[in-house]
């Protein structure tokens, strides 16, 4: 996110991760354009909303859990304003397990989640969890994430709406 949320003020938009993602979403039908460069390049995406679990990017890429914590409102916010959300992605299993932190600390559920690639959730409140591997150039590189893998995720969510 250095090199491309925090520079351009888009959540993936100008790196690798971002140039990957936004192709997927080209191609499954979600975004008008298959790439992402800044704020103003005319991107548009189809009822669909990109946000980061954590807003600014620590030392090493790497977050503490209290940075996440201190985040967490931010995203909270997010969601609360986005009153029709009906299905949430997320990106990578850091993503995903505080996404599920942040739901059970809001929303007193106790079910236990497991991280898996594709693995559909339904959520206290009605709404539909996914899970996804990170579209980092690491998981692509070696084959973890694929388009195909994300095109089949992506085409599972546009199913479940």
């Amino acid at each position: 996110a250095a090199h491309g949320g925090t520079r351009t003020g888009r959540a993936f938009t100008g790196d690798k991760s971002g140039d990957f993602l936004i192709k997927c979403l080209y191609k499954s039908k979600i975004a008008n354009k298959p790439y992402s460069i800044n704020l103003n390049d005319g991107l548009k995406l189809k009822s669909t909303y990109m946000t980061n679990i954590l807003k600014c990017v620590p030392p090493d890429d790497k977050p503490f859990s209290n940075e996440i914590y201190n985040c967490s409102f931010f995203l909270h916010d997010e969601i609360i304003n986005l009153n029709k959300i009906k299905i949430i992605i997320t990106l990578g299993k850091l993503a995903f397990d505080n996404f599920i932190k942040f739901y059970k600390k809001n929303y007193q559920f106790n079910k236990k989640f497991i991280f898996k690639h594709g693995k559909k959730f339904n959520l206290p409140d009605g709404k539909i969890l996914f899970s996804c591997y990170h579209p980092s150039p690491r998981n692509v590189n070696t084959g973890l994430l694929n388009e195909n893998k994300m095109k089949k995720l992506l085409n599972s969510v546009k199913l479940s709406l």
